[in-house]
């Protein structure tokens, strides 16, 4: 991890409801601008920590990452086009999905929860990032939907957010990408997510507003403190 990227790993908790009924503990963290090696790392570290102690609280974390493309371990590889023309680093990662752009401007949310706990139901979860993000955007007036047979949030035909996700162990990894403010060329580069000709868009762009990264992670930790219960077993 950069130096640069040490000094801007602020461990202030962000505003989430404890110990929701069932008493499943989540902590949120906002974690600035962090580069992406250093998150991967940190990210297998507390996967593991979580898997051989049960007892620790669910995180949420919430930050940017300097440019870089990004698949999963899947043999098409198409999404890349030509990955060695590709401005930014290429990491390979173990979560679903084709390749996505991460970079200033976006939100990236890593969600690391237990599985156990919310009756091992994967697709659930995935339906519950795509609602937390719908929620989310609508504090911003923005009239967000899924798409059958996609993942993702849209809005119309334009996606402003994109969702992989790992699992080990039945905890989870990685999680979502939206698109707040900035630059969004770089998805030129490739074909996001393996999905031809389509339009990237985000908060700023929709709303005509730039947001600062920060404050939507706080309202996004907000509105997901008062779900995490959506996913208790009934």
């Amino acid at each position: 991890m950069s130096a640069k990227a040490q000094r801007s790993l602020p461990r202030e908790e962000l505003p989430l409801v404890q110990d929701p009924p069932r008493r499943v503990r989540a902590v949120c963290r906002w974690r600035g601008r962090v580069d992406f090696a250093g998150a991967l790392a940190q990210q297998d570290a507390l996967a593991e920590r979580k898997w051989r102690k049960p007892e620790i609280p669910d995180e949420l974390w919430f930050l940017e990452h300097d440019p870089v493309y990004t698949i999963g371990r899947a043999p098409d590889r198409s999404s890349l086009r030509d990955a060695a023309l590709l401005p930014h680093p290429l990491f390979e990662i173990n979560r679903g999905g084709q390749a996505t752009y991460h970079g200033p401007g976006q939100l990236v949310g890593y969600f690391f929860l237990d599985l156990r706990r919310y009756g091992r139901d994967l697709h659930r979860y995935l339906r519950w990032i795509e609602a937390l993000l719908i929620e989310l955007l609508a504090r911003y007036k923005i009239e967000a939907t899924t798409r059958a047979g996609l993942t993702g949030v849209w809005v119309e035909n334009r996606k402003i957010a994109s969702i992989g996700v790992g699992v080990r162990h039945w905890i989870t990894m990685h999680g979502f990408a939206l698109n707040v403010h900035g630059d969004l060329t770089p998805f030129d580069r490739i074909t996001p997510c393996g999905l031809a000709e389509v339009t990237m868009t985000s908060i700023e762009a929709e709303t005509g507003f730039a947001q600062s990264v920060e404050n939507v992670a706080k309202t996004c930790a907000s509105v997901a403190g008062k779900s995490l219960v959506d996913l208790q077993l009934s």
